[in-house]
């Protein structure tokens, strides 16, 4: 039996903004993301399951503003994709400055690991655990996480082994729709839905 789950990437950051990768670095929301998040409103049937989140601060935060009276837990696997000594730095100006050797690394797909840092693999790895889990509950869970975090999750549902486009484009505001199995197994089953107080779209 699956269990259905939700997720939702974290609302904007500075370093979002200016395309930089955070990875494991806790850069707090920008006030612009502050205010997204507080006009985000979860759909049913999301609007009543538990809450769960990344224990980034950027994660955190969105959870606590999407719905302020309900309680969040923290769970570490849901934590970004650490990109190790290239934090803070840009996928265009890693490719300038390193050049042939970043593409080399770009066209390892689930095995792109950056020095210091988190392979996709082993981010879907330590999320199939998490997934195995809210399987084994029973009981079905909206997660605050990361962009990377969620690409894995979209890998283990679709095979996508990263080496080319993504099987589907993700709106990163809106509500991703999952199912969990209890061997980790994922299936995706509705993306892109909006985060609107009116009918799921």
């Amino acid at each position: 039996m699956s269990v259905p789950f939700a997720v939702l990437r974290h609302a904007p950051t500075a370093w979002n903004g200016e395309g930089r990768l955070q990875g494991a670095t806790d850069i707090p929301l920008s006030a612009d993301g502050e205010d997204m998040a507080k006009t985000w409103h979860l759909p049913a049937p999301a609007d009543h399951w538990k809450r769960m989140c990344s224990p980034l601060i950027r994660a955190r935060r969105t959870a606590e503003l999407v719905q302020p009276s309900v309680p969040v837990l923290v769970d570490s696997r849901l934590r970004e994709m650490s990109f190790g000594i290239w934090e803070g730095k840009s996928v265009a100006q890693l490719r300038a400055e390193r050049g042939e050797r970043f593409a080399e690394a770009e066209r390892l797909g689930l095995d792109f690991h950056p020095p210091g840092g988190e392979s996709p693999r082993m981010t879907m790895d330590r999320l199939k655990g998490w997934a195995a889990e809210i399987a084994a509950t029973g009981e079905p869970a909206v997660a605050v996480t990361h962009k990377a975090a969620i690409r894995a999750l979209l890998a283990l549902a679709t095979g996508w082994d990263m080496t080319g486009r993504q099987p589907l484009k993700l709106d990163w505001r809106r509500l991703h729709f999952f199912s969990a199995c209890a061997d980790g197994s994922v299936t995706l089953d509705r993306p892109n839905v909006s985060l609107s107080n009116g009918p799921l779209a």
